[in-house]
């Protein structure tokens, strides 16, 4: 099994190998620890910071936001910094890429990001936006069941703001969201990534 395959199983088998990188963006810079058997752990996936700087910004007013599929929080913690009265909601299956959250979290001073196994998030939160850079590869069936579970727990006028890689089905899967019931626009797009704008349905 390959690191790049290990990010979304619970505990990856790649070897601690920790590091760091920068998240800059025009109004944040924050160093994240980094390790082997996460999402991207060399570098901001190209992917993530493109829905960083084009995609929705979370609402000013408190309110309770996801990041579907967290990785170290590149998301959750810009979320949080952008949108200080809310409560982020940072969830992975990977325990490591989890602790690498919480750690960064802290790390920035940021006590409103609550970092959860999705198994252990409580029934009753509902979000009023989500956002994800979804693992694509772990198969159209389960990447289906993964957007069915989360999508419907947005609150009626919420969102779910997604970047894809157009090469990996960016456009299909815009079209089975939207034969789904959830109206999804294209908001931008640039370099082979979609980002894309998911309505509550």
């Amino acid at each position: 099994m390959t690191g790049e395959q290990q990010y979304w199983t619970s505990r990856p088998e790649a070897g601690a190998r920790p590091d760091e990188v920068t998240l800059l963006l025009p109004d944040i810079e924050v160093v994240l620890q980094t390790d082997s058997g996460v999402f991207s752990a060399g570098h901001v996936d190209r992917g993530t910071r493109f829905l960083l700087m084009e995609g929705a910004r979370p609402p000013v007013l408190a309110s309770e936001l996801l990041d579907l599929g967290c990785g170290y929080g590149p998301i959750a913690c810009t979320l949080a910094m952008r949108s200080p009265e809310s409560r982020v909601w940072a969830i992975d299956v990977n325990e490591r890429a989890l602790d690498l959250c919480r750690r960064n979290a802290a790390a920035a001073g940021l006590n409103n990001v609550i970092v959860a196994k999705p198994d252990d998030m409580p029934n009753d939160v509902v979000f009023d936006a989500i956002w994800s850079n979804p693992p694509i590869r772990v198969g159209k069936a389960a990447l289906h069941d993964l957007l069915t579970t989360w999508l419907d727990r947005l609150v009626p006028g919420g969102a779910a703001h997604l970047v894809v890689q157009r090469h990996l089905g960016s456009d299909s899967l815009a079209r089975w969201l939207t034969g789904e019931g959830w109206s999804t626009q294209r908001r931008a797009s640039r370099k082979g990534f979609r980002i894309l704008d998911v309505a509550a349905r």
